[in-house]
């Protein structure tokens, strides 16, 4: 079970991961929070609801998602 890191951040604050992914906190704006993705380029960043449908695609196609 994967557990869920929960961090408070102010804009132009960041978080890496695996020390090569960075998240920058751009923009907070009526509810809504614009972040900033730096990774290497071998690294697939995506929204949930894109990774899920290149996962389904690859399933359909016998291939797991990258």
């Amino acid at each position: 079970m994967s557990v869920v890191l929960v961090f408070i951040r102010k804009i132009g604050d960041s978080v890496v991961i695996d020390g090569e992914t960075t998240v920058t906190v751009l923009e907070v704006r009526e509810g809504r929070v614009k972040l900033g993705f730096s990774a290497p380029e071998r690294v697939s960043v995506h929204r949930l609801e894109v990774f899920l449908r290149i996962a389904q695609e690859g399933e359909r196609r016998g291939r797991r998602p990258a």
